[in-house]
């Protein structure tokens, strides 16, 4: 369940995100602690606020946010970025080899598709990370990497399931998938979800757990909240927040998050992808929202990055002086689909 809290933050209740060093400190709140993948659950006691709570941890020095809930943005109340409809199928050539470069994709997973089928990347993705067969945004991270691995031919995918089939997932699922990832970090992360904070700050595990991977170029959605109030990670200094265009790919999307913490933006209406094969769909969609102008953006990274270290190409992709810039919706970046 979740928890609509003051100024328009989600959050579930009853819950604090804090690292190792800080238990201590909250336990005079909790009824319990759970922990994984460097990430501590504090289950507080009835009546506690989890803001609250957090905001004095955070005094006395500690990491700590309540347990934001993450969700993916196709939609926009009811707007042109509301749902996903039937599509034609869509030319699609397949790479003459691997690109090198491995793009990580959490969301809701990715289904069988033609497109993928036999390739080496699928063939890790497990029942586990398989895509939701039912929810509002059910297909979301399936069109995802129809779009990235049309956009860098060769990619290959490490998709990690952060969502459910309505496009909700939350901070403590997504810290600890970036975590597991240290490791074997990959060359670029494609994050099309985000969340506000009740005092716009950001959220200080995520930015852990992002800073952790200091060489990966995280790409993640500006939202579609028609809105400049910062949606995070996308509005983190060392991620591209993207923002999405109409279906002209030149003026901003009505529905589009911008402002100054905004550095890119693609079309992001009307694009058809891959998508879930089941009653009206037969493996194809067209959607819109700025999830999908993110994958573009990417995707023209992790296609550039095939040559030269990730944050090399990411500043070669989003080169200012070398390419248009929207005003409060960063470089433009050409789809080339």
């Amino acid at each position: 369940m979740e928890l609509l809290s003051a100024g328009g933050t989600y959050i579930r209740p009853g819950q604090v995100l804090t690292d190792r060093a800080a238990v201590s400190a909250a336990s005079r709140w909790a009824r319990s602690v759970s922990e994984a993948d460097g990430v501590c659950v504090v289950h507080l006691s009835a009546g506690a606020d989890p803001h609250a709570v957090a905001a004095e941890l955070r005094e006395q020095g500690f990491r700590a946010s309540p347990n934001h809930v993450m969700r993916g943005q196709p939609l926009f109340f009811g707007g042109p970025a509301s749902r996903p409809f039937p599509a034609p199928p869509v030319p699609y050539r397949p790479a003459r080899g691997r690109s090198g470069v491995v793009v990580g994709l959490l969301d809701t997973g990715v289904a069988r598709h033609r497109w993928w089928s036999g390739s080496d990347w699928y063939a890790d993705v497990g029942p586990g990370q398989a895509d939701a067969a039912e929810g509002a945004q059910a297909g979301h991270g399936t069109f995802l990497a129809g779009l990235l691995t049309r956009r860098a031919p060769g990619v290959s995918l490490r998709v990690v399931r952060v969502l459910d089939g309505d496009g909700v997932g939350d901070e403590a699922t997504v810290v600890r998938a970036l975590n597991r990832m240290r490791e074997q970090p990959p060359a670029v992360l494609n994050l099309s979800f985000g969340c506000h904070t009740a005092d716009d700050r950001p959220p200080p595990l995520l930015t852990d757990a992002l800073r952790a991977l200091p060489d990966t170029v995280a790409v993640a959605c500006a939202g579609n909240t028609a809105s400049d109030r910062p949606l995070w990670p996308a509005a983190l200094p060392r991620v591209v927040g993207v923002g999405a265009l109409d279906a002209t790919g030149e003026r901003p999307a009505p529905y589009s998050g911008h402002g100054l913490w905004v550095d890119a933006c693609a079309r992001g209406d009307w694009l058809t992808s891959s998508y879930l094969d089941g009653g009206e769909f037969s493996g194809y969609a067209s959607w819109s929202g700025t999830s999908f102008a993110t994958a573009l953006v990417a995707g023209a990274i992790a296609d550039a990055a095939r040559g030269l270290p990730a944050r090399q190409a990411a500043q070669q992709v989003l080169d200012p002086e070398k390419t248009r810039q929207i005003p409060d919706l960063g470089v433009l970046v050409p789809a080339s689909l």
